[in-house]
């Protein structure tokens, strides 16, 4: 252990290393939404939306693939900032952190479902953030797992998909090196202090779907990694519970 780690150490919320902020989903924010949810992730909050379209994209059917598709889309509201952020419609191009993080929404949601089940459907996910206090990326994703569940939900009790059609649960954490301490779920003053940033995506089976780790003008030792990774699996394990909680399962 290192003298860095011996020394009194606090966050600025006062929470332990490895906890997560308080988390909480309200559902059905969206009516007319085949499925949504509003999750509240410390002051991160972004809102998860799906709908739904009953076509797929044309390079699927140029290449003749089968299936449904999922696809994702991610803005922060202008006012979700403490400074004001110019709508990617007023520079006339999506900005690349935004078309990075809905790619990444968008992988992680594939890997969640079997397109093959879904029929001939396009699955749009809109995440609009209403507040960033770090961890915008990662409660797109945990949130849209909530989100689709319910719209599948909907579409089962509909009778248009069947009732053996079902999801792998899919959440993603923040972890990071603060002042040489290993942290879970990063707020916005943690984030920008850090020197290492990683972003764990994994399922219920335990296996990761992505990782995204950068060390911030530093390196990091393999015993710091270690030490991201057993933060960030345990962080997983407690939003699985709160999504299935959420889902009423």
């Amino acid at each position: 252990m290192s003298s860095a780690q011996t020394q009194p150490f606090a966050r600025v919320d006062g929470r332990a290393c490895d906890q997560i902020r308080p988390l909480r989903f309200l559902n059905g924010i969206a009516p007319h939404a085949a499925g949504s949810t509003l999750i509240e992730w410390g002051h991160t909050r972004v809102i998860c939306g799906v709908t739904i379209e009953d076509t797929v994209p044309r390079w699927m059917k140029e290449q003749n693939v089968t299936g449904g598709w999922i696809t994702a889309e991610y803005s922060m509201l202008p006012y979700a900032t403490l400074t004001r952020k110019a709508r990617d419609i007023s520079k006339g191009k999506i900005d690349g952190r935004s078309q990075e993080i809905q790619r990444l929404i968008g992988r992680a949601m594939r890997a969640a479902i079997d397109l093959e089940r879904i029929g001939s459907r396009t699955i749009w996910l809109d995440c609009d953030v209403l507040q960033a206090d770090g961890g915008t990326r990662t409660a797109a994703i945990t949130g849209c797992y909530v989100a689709l569940s319910l719209a599948i939900q909907s579409l089962q009790r509909a009778g248009k998909l069947g009732p053996e059609l079902a999801l792998k649960p899919v959440a993603a954490v923040s972890v990071g090196i603060v002042e040489s301490r290993a942290l879970l779920d990063l707020s916005y003053v943690e984030d920008v202090a850090a020197s290492v940033d990683m972003n764990l995506v994994m399922n219920g089976e335990g296996e990761f779907i992505e990782l995204q780790g950068t060390g911030e003008e530093a390196s990091y030792t393999e015993e710091q990694l270690a030490a991201m990774l057993a933060l960030g699996k345990s962080g997983i394990r407690q939003l699985l519970r709160s999504q299935k909680e959420a889902l009423g399962k």
